[in-house]
């Protein structure tokens, strides 16, 4: 899908506001972004995937780490099993996404994005 310059600025200035908002949410930005990628940019879902977890899971999350990590209490010993978790569930998704195809993706993110969704409701009651 091509832009001009104008629909590129409106584009970058929707996730710049998902980012401020990723400070302040902490969860779920990854899913507008992949909603507004897929949406706005025309990316593929296993592309527009691909986007956030590097620009949310390092930039956004990453800062976001630094500065609560210097103003509260870091468990120390969750670090393995959450960067294991993180490798062996990036590399199973890839995999499958290079295998099946979008359908499947789409599918499992739309799932995935409903249960988050409905737990992130149940929790606020």
């Amino acid at each position: 899908m091509s832009h001009n310059r104008l629909q590129k600025l409106i584009g970058v200035a929707v996730i710049f506001m998902i980012g401020i908002l990723n400070g302040s949410l902490t969860s779920g930005s990854g899913l507008f972004v992949t909603l507004w990628l897929v949406r706005w940019f025309g990316l593929s879902y296993p592309k527009a995937v691909a986007h956030p977890l590097i620009l949310v899971g390092l930039a956004w999350k990453g800062t976001g780490a630094l500065v609560l990590g210097f103003s509260g209490e870091i468990h120390w010993n969750w670090i393995p099993a959450l960067i294991a978790g993180s490798l062996a569930g990036g590399y199973f998704g890839a995999h499958l996404s290079l295998r099946k195809g979008s359908r499947l993706v789409k599918s499992a993110f739309e799932w995935l994005a409903l249960l988050m969704g409905a737990s992130l409701l149940i929790r606020s009651l």
